[in-house]
């Protein structure tokens, strides 16, 4: 088991620096700069921040650099938020889309699971179809819709819950958004659940031991639920990443600081360092939890550590 982990990890840094190749010559390679705005700045001014970002150094210099920073630790500062590190910017960010995604992570595994485990063990039955349809609305309505329609009827219709900011001393902030990022995800998770489940129950020797008389409880709990949650599995990777380094459009709805607000003002600003750190943070998270899956999958199928 240790070396089929050692495997799964080394195998990651390649891929991370292959993401943070791409993104830095891409970046680099789109029209405009850090420094063009809407209001011309004078040709004096422009040198001097060029000459203090080193961006007057030739792009492979530039790169060089760069990797050489990230190696201590150093994701460089910002160029639009002056005064700021990168490293300082996520680091106030992360931990509200963290909180953000945990709960909605966990509000997703819990009402995904029960959800498909109740469609799966009454197939044929008239709540089977039910959940499953309303599933598929889950699966099918984005974020950007989902969010705007719950501030509409819980904050602006009954009142019940605040539209949008964010206070740490608030539990009610979290709700609303947390809901619109697990919505989707609960769709998927049951959907997967489901049909995983109903492929492991039919098996044949599945199928033998039900005929024999074995309760369906502990079919389930004993045999089935192994096989039938490893697409469940799969799916967890990258939707954990996406939900703990919070959506952009929810975040953007409802005002919260988290790390979506940067990425977006980023990418707008051709701000360089703080898109590569956001991206790097994303697919670091991607990875780790792609490994966690990797781990999972070998514990439930040991087959596959052989492999």
């Amino acid at each position: 088991m240790l070396s089929f982990a050692l495997r799964r990890l080394l195998s990651a840094v390649p891929t991370l620096f292959v993401l943070v190749t791409l993104t830095f010559f891409l970046m680099r390679a789109a029209p405009g700069g850090p420094f063009d705005g809407e209001r011309t700045l004078p040709p004096q001014v422009e040198a001097a921040l060029t000459r203090e970002y080193h961006l007057d150094a030739p792009l492979w210099r530039q790169y060089l650099d760069y990797l050489g920073n990230l190696a201590h630790g150093d994701l460089g500062p910002s160029f639009q938020y002056e005064g700021y590190r990168v490293t300082e910017l996520i680091g106030d960010a992360l931990p509200v889309s963290l909180a953000l995604g945990s709960a909605a992570l966990a509000l997703s595994l819990l009402l995904g699971g029960v959800i498909g485990a109740v469609a799966a063990l009454r197939q044929g039955r008239w709540i089977d179809p039910l959940l499953t349809h309303i599933t598929l609305i889950g699966v099918s309505i984005p974020n950007y819709v989902i969010a705007p329609l719950l501030v509409l009827l819980f904050a602006v219709t009954l009142g019940w819950l605040p539209a949008g900011g964010w206070h740490h001393d608030r539990p009610t902030d979290m709700v609303l958004p947390v809901i619109a990022l697990a919505l989707p995800q609960i769709a998927y998770i049951a959907r997967l659940l489901r049909n995983g489940l109903i492929d492991a129950l039919a098996t044949p020797y599945l199928r033998t031991a039900r005929a024999k008389g074995l309760p369906l409880r502990l079919l389930v709990l004993r045999h089935a639920w192994r096989p039938a949650v490893l697409p469940v599995i799969s799916h967890l990777g990258p939707a954990a990443a996406g939900l703990l380094t919070g959506s952009v459009v929810v975040e953007q709805v409802f005002g919260i600081p988290g790390l979506g607000r940067y990425f977006v003002q980023a990418a707008l600003n051709r701000d360089y360092t703080l898109v590569l750190g956001a991206v790097l943070l994303y697919g670091t998270l991607i990875v780790l939890f792609n490994f966690v899956v990797d781990l999972l999958y070998g514990a439930l199928d040991p087959r596959l550590r052989t492999a």
